[in-house]
C-alpha cells in the first residue's frame, strides 16, 4: 500500500483536463503520506505522446497501456486493466474525475475489488479516525468530502480497512498546478493483452460523433451568472449581452434552468459544472449553497440583486442593489462607451 493513483482520462492523444487536475493533488497526498504517486492511461497509439504531459506534475511511475482496441473508451476492456493492476500493485489510494467515464469505470472497479468509492467529491485530505466501539484507531485515511443531502451538509466518508481508497472527484474544484518541467519518472509499458480477456471486447464502437462545447464556463475568466431574479428568458438575454461586451461567458442557477430561462448546459453548482473566474458577477441570484458549491472559488464576485439581504451579498466583494432590468443595462451602455 505504498502508492496514489490516478486515472487519466484521454482523448485522442490528448490528457483532459480533470486528469491534470487529479495529478496534482494526488501528488500532495502522496507527499503528505511519503509514498509515489503513480498515473494510468489506457489508450491506442498514445506512447510517446502522454509522458511530456504528465510527467511534469510529479508522477513516479506512469503505466501505460497501448493497443488499438484500447480506444475509444468502452467499460470492460479499461475495467479490467485497473482491477488486475491494481490487485497487483495494491494502492492506498485511486482517484478519477467525476465524468460520464469515472461514474462508469469507478463504481465497477471499486466493486470488483471491494473497496468501496466516494462519488462527486469536491475535496480530500488526509486525517486520522478513533473507532471507539472497536477500540481501534487509523492514521493517514483519506477524507472523502462532497455535499450531501441535496447540498444541505458536507459529509465525510471515510474507509477503514480495504483499499485502494476510491474517489471520483468533480472537474474544476482542484486546481493544476505543474511541479517540474523537468520531473522525470518511470514509465511502465504494459502488455495490455495480458490484462485483458478476449470476451472484454464484446462491445465495439462503431461510430463515434463529438460535438464541440457550445460555451467556455470553465476556461473563462469572466461570468455573468442569472438566477431566478432575472425573471424571464428576455432579461438572459441582457446577461447574453453583458457577457459579450466583457468577453465572458454567461452561465446560470439551477433555479434559472428549471424556469426554462436557459439552457442546462450553462448551470454551475452542485448538479452543473464547477468555476473559477476571475470575476463572477452574480444577476438575481439568491446564493443557496448548492450554488455557491460551484463558483466559491471565484476570484471577485459582484453581486446585482434586488434584495440587499440574498445570502450571495455575504460572499459579494461588491454589491448592487436594483432591478436586472435596470442595472444590466446601464452596465452595458457602460462598456461600449468606454471599449475601444
Amino acid at each position: 500500500m505504498n502508492s496514489v493513483f490516478v486515472y487519466c482520462e484521454i482523448e485522442g492523444t490528448q490528457i483532459e483536463e480533470v486528469s491534470f487536475e487529479l495529478l496534482t493533488k494526488g501528488r500532495k497526498l502522496a507527499d503528505e503520506l511519503n509514498v509515489r504517486l503513480e498515473a494510468v492511461v489506457v489508450g491506442a497509439d498514445v506512447k510517446g505522446a502522454v509522458e511530456k504531459q504528465i510527467m511534469p506534475y510529479g508522477v513516479d511511475v506512469l503505466h501505460i497501456f497501448d493497443a488499438p482496441r484500447l480506444s475509444p473508451y468502452t467499460t470492460r476492456p479499461h475495467a479490467s486493466i485497473l482491477i488486475r493492476l491494481f490487485e497487483k500493485e495494491q494502492p492506498q489510494i485511486c482517484l478519477m474525475g467525476a465524468t460520464a467515464i469515472g461514474r462508469d469505470l469507478g463504481p465497477r472497479v471499486s466493486s470488483a475489488l471491494t473497496s468501496g468509492l466516494t462519488a462527486d467529491c469536491t475535496a480530500l485530505k488526509i486525517g486520522e479516525y478513533d473507532d471507539k466501539k472497536a477500540g481501534k484507531h487509523y492514521d493517514n485515511l483519506l477524507y472523502q468530502i462532497r455535499p450531501a443531502f441535496g447540498g444541505n451538509i458536507v459529509a465525510t466518508i471515510i474507509n477503514p480497512d480495504n483499499r485502494p481508497q476510491m474517489a471520483t472527484v468533480r472537474s474544476g474544484v482542484m486546481k493544476a498546478e505543474v511541479r517540474d518541467e523537468a520531473y522525470r519518472g518511470e514509465v511502465i509499458y504494459h502488455d495490455a493483452e495480458e490484462y485483458v480477456n478476449a470476451e472484454d471486447y464484446a462491445v465495439q464502437v462503431i461510430d463515434r460523433h463529438v460535438e464541440k462545447s457550445k460555451n467556455n464556463l470553465k476556461g473563462a475568466s469572466i461570468i455573468v451568472a442569472g438566477g431566478y431574479g432575472v425573471g424571464s428568458k428576455e432579461n438572459f438575454d441582457l446577461l447574453r449581452q453583458l457577457a459579450e461586451e466583457l468577453h465572458g461567458e454567461v452561465g446560470a442557477s439551477r433555479a434559472a434552468v428549471d424556469a426554462g430561462y436557459c439552457e442546462h448546459e450553462l448551470q454551475i453548482g452542485q448538479t452543473g459544472v464547477t468555476i473559477r473566474p476571475k470575476v463572477y458577477i452574480a444577476c438575481g441570484i439568491s446564493g443557496a449553497i448548492q450554488h455557491v458549491a460551484g463558483m466559491k472559488e471565484s476570484g471577485i464576485v459582484i453581486s446585482i440583486n434586488n434584495d440587499p439581504n440574498a445570502p450571495i451579498n455575504a460572499l459579494a466583494d461588491y454589491v448592487i442593489t436594483g432591478n436586472i432590468e435596470e442595472v444590466v443595462p446601464k452596465m452595458i451602455k457602460y462598456y461600449k462607451e468606454k471599449s475601444i
